[in-house]
């Protein structure tokens, strides 16, 4: 009875994490297809390059602590030890995105002068930055408490909305890059006021916890090791379009980003399917100490996702140029080439994903830094030799190399074949303090 309760819920939240991820894919699909139609790959290069720092606040400033809330939230027991977590979580998220926009401006300042930039493009990626974690915030929270429904209808409306806000602006005011950012934060605020009734009972103030001192130390001890590997993850994720906005055109940058956002999001959605249904229950399974069913889920896991990246690889050899048709317009159709290999890359990235999970779960975040280490001096050796050499589809053919050392180190340093997993981390556990 009680496996049947189980599978029941585990049904139910994989369900709706793929009803998220299918119509956020759907709507960036629309929405590329359309965005292709009516701005530049120039203008689209420069929207990239400016997602691509976005990404970097996210991931940087903001990321580390929540994945830090995420991992923690098992171990509390109680509804108000939840409730202090997310408080800590959130004052440390706010805090680092208020520097991160800081930096940002100032990096549009230097811009500004040295490459006559447009600074206004830099303080709408500002807000941009500030509305993306905020919906980051509630999203992955709403995950991290098994809520899948609230978090899926959050992050599917964010998704509807922002290409069509900003199709809606360029088609009004003209193909330019201000537009598309701008559409792109007033969807995200009017998503993240809807998340916020969807979320319900829960108040946007956040009173000092009672054990704050304890809880920051433990957040920050998770936390601190997740920073730069962030860092080295974003120079595996959009480093590449920087090397080719460098040694080629925004226009380049443009065909590379629209191709490679096409096939990342297949796989990653795909991927975030089984990351949002697995990880819960596998973090769950780990403070529970059961290590064979700890063993069991994330071997599940890992055989869902080499099937998946088995048919999508298949797929994208068979169906490219049918990929390009439908979801690129004319101007783009260069970025055929570049897909079968961005294709493997993107496979080989959510296998890694999977591969550092029982690094997270056992708290060695530390292991997890040379894991994404390994990956990032692989992509910054790789990434410009090929440009220099092969241009365009040298940057996608580097994919497959550093995604594929990323992937080698973390089995390596993950151990997914043992039981046991990795000797966690010593430091403090919320539940054990409680009781």
């Amino acid at each position: 009875m009680q496996n049947h309760s189980f599978n029941k819920r585990l049904f139910g939240e994989a369900s709706w994490a793929l009803f998220g991820q299918l119509g956020s894919a759907l709507a960036l699909l629309a929405g590329t297809r359309i965005l292709t139609e009516l701005v530049s790959p120039e203008v689209y290069g420069q929207v990239a390059l400016l997602g691509g720092f976005i990404a970097l606040g996210v991931t940087l400033f903001a990321y580390p602590f929540i994945c830090a809330g995420m991992r923690l939230m098992p171990e509390c027991l109680h509804k108000r030890e939840r409730a202090e977590l997310r408080s800590v979580v959130a004052r440390l998220t706010v805090r680092s995105t208020a520097l991160a926009v800081v930096i940002l401006t100032a990096t549009g300042v230097v811009a500004r002068y040295l490459f006559n930039s447009d600074i206004g493009l830099f303080a709408l990626a500002g807000f941009l930055l500030v509305v993306t974690v905020r919906r980051e915030f509630g999203v992955q929270w709403l995950i991290g408490e098994r809520r899948q429904r609230e978090a899926s209808l959050w992050q599917t409306i964010d998704s509807i909305l922002r290409p069509g806000f900003a199709i809606a602006l360029v088609g009004l005011w003209g193909a330019k890059a201000s537009l598309v950012l701008l559409g792109y934060i007033l969807a995200s605020i009017t998503a993240n006021l809807v998340g916020a009734i969807v979320r319900g009972g829960d108040s946007d103030e956040m009173p000092r916890p009672l054990n704050a001192s304890s809880l920051k130390h433990e957040v920050w001890a998770y936390a601190m090791p997740l920073i730069p590997m962030e860092l080295l993850f974003w120079v595996n994720g959009v480093g590449d379009r920087y090397v080719i906005g460098c040694l080629m055109t925004a226009a380049d940058v443009g065909v590379y980003a629209a191709s490679y956002t096409l096939i990342n999001e297949a796989f990653n959605r795909s991927a975030m399917v089984l990351l949002r249904t697995f990880q819960p229950i596998y973090f769950h399974s780990d403070s529970s100490k059961d290590p064979r069913d700890r063993f069991n889920i994330l071997w599940i896991w890992i055989a869902s996702v080499v099937a998946l990246d088995i048919i999508g690889v298949s797929a994208l050899f068979m169906l490219k140029d049918w990929v390009a048709l439908v979801f690129l317009s004319k101007t783009y159709h260069s970025a055929i080439i570049l897909m079968p290999a961005i294709g493997i890359g993107c496979a080989l990235h959510a296998l890694a994903t999977v591969l550092s999970q029982p690094l997270l779960a056992s708290k060695k975040t530390s292991a997890l830094l040379t894991g994404r280490l390994c990956g990032a001096v692989a992509a910054a050796i790789s990434i410009p030799v090929m440009v220099i050499h092969y241009g365009l589809p040298g940057a996608a053919m580097a994919n497959p190399i550093y995604f594929g050392i990323e992937a080698v180190a973390m089995a390596i340093l993950g151990k997914p074949w043992r039981m046991g997993g990795p000797e966690p981390r010593a430091g403090l556990v919320l539940a054990e303090e409680e009781a």
